[in-house]
């Protein structure tokens, strides 16, 4: 079988792109070794933080921006909310990089923030406690998107245009011979023109069999919902949040549909080979421990633990993302190593991706995330 472009991947990124290379017209195949959305990679748990005003870096913003842009497109397309509302706070020491990187992008790129001393914070959200020397900033306009919702909103869209989804199956084997490139599964073989890898934890194995290694490693993470009042901590009267603490950086989500207040810590966690069984939650003290040590000292009223879960970051050195071309195919795009924060730009990655098959250059400015920063000073790529 025969198609203009294989996915490898079909979660986050790779079923955006699949809309986008379908929607262009392209006869698309997406791969997955599961059937998504599934619990076997990083875009599970219900709900991801969308913030514009990023603490990673002003350089994210204009990628940003076009992903909310585009979240909103398909929310247009498809008439699912798919994007909640609620505000995002961003709490830290006020000489942090951390809050002056959510400062400055904001006041760059005039994005709406409100800067809270901590009596302000507890004003407006009287069970959240923080210490003297931290501040808030509340952005109002972010929020928190649905992610797999909204991996089944692009699969609807990808299937409408045409777009081939195979699941349950795992590659094996990738060739590209005079420009055309060879996938085969454990039952089939299929060749295409293009190929696009998105497989999250995955990706560094299956670039290998390119001749790429990259300095990928894949992180065994945890998060949870605990008992909330939810005349408190519903979604229309307190906002997601990111704390920066001198524990850890620990993120959280009102509840949603009733379900408690989510929460989770975004550094630390253990490396794993996504094909190695994961621990579940619960199974190393420190999955709830962890967390209630944070909520005991910044949101102390909040109930008992209802239950965890567990995911997979797959991490770069840099934590940057990786968007680029493999650099002896220029028929194959890469996007890989999210570390953790990729989901709300999985939109504007999508496109891009769409971008690069199909004229190798993407109208917003990707080159932070090159392969380039990652080689050695003989041209050889990092692994």
């Amino acid at each position: 079988m025969t198609y203009d472009v294989i996915i490898i991947g079909a979660g986050s990124m790779g079923m955006a792109a699949g809309y986008y290379l379908s929607k262009r017209g392209k006869k698309t195949l997406l791969l997955d070794s599961f059937s998504p959305p599934h619990n076997k990679g990083s875009h599970h748990g219900e709900t991801r933080i969308i913030r514009y005003a990023y603490a990673e870096g002003e350089e994210y913003v204009p990628f940003i921006l076009k992903a909310r842009d585009l979240w909103t497109e398909l929310e247009r397309m498809t008439g699912k909310q798919l994007l909640i509302p609620t505000g995002v706070l961003s709490v830290g020491n006020r000489e942090s990089d951390f809050l002056k990187n959510v400062i400055a992008s904001s006041n760059k790129y005039s994005l709406p923030l409100e800067v809270l001393e901590p009596l302000d914070v507890q004003n407006r959200w009287p069970h959240v406690t923080i210490p003297r020397d931290f501040v808030g900033c509340f952005e109002p306009t972010s929020g928190v998107l649905k992610c797999e919702e909204s991996i089944k909103a692009y699969q609807e869209l990808a299937e409408m245009n045409g777009a081939t989804i195979q699941i349950n199956s795992r590659v094996k084997e990738i060739m590209i011979h005079n420009e055309k490139v060879t996938v085969k599964t454990d039952d089939k073989t299929f060749y295409s023109d293009a190929l696009v890898v998105s497989a999250g934890a995955w990706s560094g194995d299956l670039l290998s069999m390119l001749d790429l290694e990259l300095p990928l490693t894949p992180i065994r993470k945890t998060f949870a919902w605990f008992d909330a009042d939810e005349n408190l901590y519903r979604s229309n009267s307190f906002p997601a949040f990111a704390f920066e603490t001198p524990q850890g950086l620990y993120y959280g989500f009102p509840s949603i549909d009733g379900a408690g207040l989510k929460v989770g810590r975004h550094d630390g966690g253990d490396p794993i080979h996504p094909d190695q069984e994961m621990l579940g939650f619960g199974a190393l003290a420190e999955d709830e421990g962890d967390l209630v040590h944070f909520l005991e000292h910044y949101i102390p009223d909040i109930g008992q633990l209802k239950y965890g879960k567990t995911c997979m970051y797959t991490v770069t050195p840099d934590e940057k993302f990786i968007i680029d071309l493999h650099p002896k195919y220029s028929n194959v795009a890469i996007a890989a190593g999210f570390s953790g924060h990729g989901f709300k730009f999985s939109s504007a990655v999508g496109q891009a991706l769409s971008n690069l098959i199909t004229s190798g250059k993407n109208d917003i400015d990707i080159s932070q995330f090159s392969l380039n920063r990652f080689k050695h000073r003989d041209g050889s790529t990092a692994s």
